[in-house]
This record gives structure tokens, C-alpha cells and sequence, in this order.
């Protein structure tokens, strides 16, 4: 399998475009979606198809090669991987896109795949969670998804104001609708974002499983996509073994992850919450060299200490820092 084209950042999103297209005329095939949107599909003959929906902005970082971060994964996985791009927050809300999907399953497109994991994240998780209607017994891995933005379902998300206009009651409309039809849906979101929960609650049933993933509601993609959790939990969803009880064991790497740390540094300072400022500081610095936490740690201790209390003995008590 040849090796995929690195894309470089100095590229004018046109220009960016229109190396991704070469990409998918090399490794398979590339359609532009009326103005707005364009697929890109990769190693179409193998058995196995991971599709993912990405915005031009968060496909151009994806990876240190400047392509979508599943279309890498699936790449390397020797997995089909087919990617779709919005060029403005759309929702994927396009007659183009629909006509796409809908040529896909008169071709019995997804019918040649032993599996298919749909993905991704906000806006693009709602078109995940969606377009997965089409290949039924699918997986979907959303993160943070809308389950819609009609007005009359959703009437309190009041952030895409813009979209107020846009049917969400056409085809391919409402996400939780949508999964019926899949073997399971995972929908990730941080219950610490009450619009987030919101969505999160609209969708049910036995094939949904919720994971909670706490304090990192707008990193949520990223904090995968950077701990490299998920080509394995792709892999187990291909594999059809994946479970909510793996999710949770893949996001304990977020123990070590310090951007995660730091949000949750942040949230219980605010808190001042000492105690587990300073449990979560110690525990930190016992790997890592991080001045901030050690900031942190000794203002903790200081007023702790005005207090009358003490840290225990880290070797006597494992006690952990959880918020």
C-alpha cells in the first residue's frame, strides 16, 4: 500500500483541496458535494470501512501530514476509510450530500464491507450519528453531537443561532432517529456542559451507550486524537467486541495526559477545592516536570496548613484525585 502525500499547513484551504483531491484520485476517489462539501474515499477494496465527517479546519490538522486523523488511522490499519468535508459549519445540512449517501446505497456500497464505524465530533458527530442510517448493523462513535437544531425539538441550545433556518426535519435529519438502525452508538460528551447533556439525553435506546468524559467538552476530539486511543477503539468496534467498559479503560490515559490535568487543575482551583488540589498536584509531579502543578501544589499545602491539615503519606494512601 503506497504511502499517503503529506499536506502542508502553507496551503490555502483551496489549495489544500486541491491536494486532497489528488490524494483520493491516487488512493481511490475524490467528489465535490456542490460548493460546500467534497468526499474523499481511500483503499475502497478493503474489507473494512471507518467513515468519518471532518470540518476543512479540523481536517487540515488532523495529523502531522495535514489529512483527516481517521483517514490516517484507517490508512495505516490498512482499513477503506471515506471522509467527508464540510466547508462551513453546514451540519451537512446539503442536498449534495444527501444525494451522495443515497447513490452509495443504490451502488450497495456499504453492503461490501464486512464493518463500518461512522465518526466524529460537534457538528460532525451529529452527521456521524445521522448518515449512519445507511448502513445499518454500523457502529457510530460520536463526540459531543447535537441531536438536532430544529427550533421546535431544541429550542434552548441557543449557540448556532445561524442554523435557526436550516430543515432539520428532512432526510437524514434527527441523530437519534438515525441510530436506530446501527449495532451500537457511543456518544461521548461532558456532563459538566448542560447543552451538551441535553443531546446527549435525546438520544436512547438499547443500541446507545453514553460515556461521560468530564471537564474537556470542547477538546473532546482532539484529547483522543492526541492520547492515540482511537485506532484501537476502532479496531474493537471493527472487531465487534467494543464495549462502554473499553471506552472507560482507553480514557484512563487521560491520568497522564496533561492538557486534561490542567482542566482539571483549573476546575478544582476554582472550586478551591485544596485537598484534591493538592492530591491531584502530587500525584502529577511524581512524572512530570510541571512548574504550574508544583505552583499549585504549594499553594494547596500552604493553606492547608493554616487549616491543620496534612497530605498522608503518599506510600501509605493511594488516595486519588477525582473531581
Amino acid at each position: 500500500m503506497s504511502e499517503l502525500a503529506s499536506l502542508s499547513e502553507h496551503l490555502t484551504d483551496e489549495e489544500w483541496l486541491a491536494e486532497l483531491e489528488l490524494v483520493g484520485k491516487t488512493h481511490g476517489a475524490f467528489t465535490a458535494l456542490g460548493a460546500d462539501h467534497a468526499a474523499v474515499l481511500t483503499n475502497p477494496d478493503a474489507e473494512v470501512l471507518v467513515v468519518s465527517f471532518d470540518t476543512l479546519q479540523s481536517a487540515r490538522v488532523g495529523s502531522s501530514e495535514g489529512l483527516p486523523h481517521a483517514l490516517k488511522i484507517a490508512h495505516e490499519a490498512g482499513w477503506a476509510q471515506l471522509s467527508v468535508i464540510a466547508k462551513k459549519p453546514t451540519w451537512f445540512r446539503d442536498r449534495h450530500v444527501y444525494a451522495y449517501f443515497d447513490d452509495l446505497v443504490d451502488e450497495d456500497f456499504f453492503e461490501d464491507y464486512d464493518a463500518v464505524v461512522f465518526y466524529g465530533a460537534g457538528m460532525c458527530g451529529y452527521a456521524a450519528a445521522a448518515f449512519s442510517v445507511v448502513a445499518p448493523g454500523a457502529t457510530v462513535f460520536a463526540l459531543a453531537p447535537q441531536a438536532t437544531l430544529d427550533t421546535e425539538v431544541a429550542p434552548w441550545d441557543d449557540r448556532f443561532t445561524a442554523m435557526r433556518r436550516t430543515a432539520f426535519t428532512a432526510r437524514y435529519g434527527y441523530a437519534p432517529d438515525m441510530v436506530e438502525a446501527a449495532e451500537a452508538a457511543f456518544i461521548v460528551y461532558d456532563p459538566t456542559m448542560e447543552l451538551d447533556a441535553m443531546h446527549a439525553a435525546l438520544f436512547r435506546g438499547p443500541m446507545v451507550q453514553k460515556i461521560r468524559y468530564r471537564h474537556s467538552a470542547s477538546r473532546i476530539g482532539n484529547d483522543l486524537q492526541t492520547m492515540g486511543v482511537l485506532g484501537p477503539l476502532f479496531q474493537k468496534a471493527i472487531d465487534g467486541t467494543l464495549t462502554h467498559i473499553d471506552v472507560y479503560q482507553a480514557l484512563r490515559k487521560r491520568r497522564a495526559y496533561l492538557p486534561y490535568l490542567r482542566n482539571l487543575l483549573n476546575r478544582v482551583h476554582i472550586e478551591e477545592r485544596h485537598w484534591l488540589t493538592a492530591l491531584l498536584c502530587r500525584s502529577v509531579l511524581q512524572s512530570k516536570n510541571a512548574p504550574r502543578f508544583q505552583h499549585h501544589l504549594d499553594q494547596a499545602l500552604e493553606k492547608l496548613r493554616k487549616e491543620g491539615r496534612t497530605l498522608p503519606d503518599p506510600k501509605a494512601s493511594p488516595a486519588k484525585a477525582t473531581a
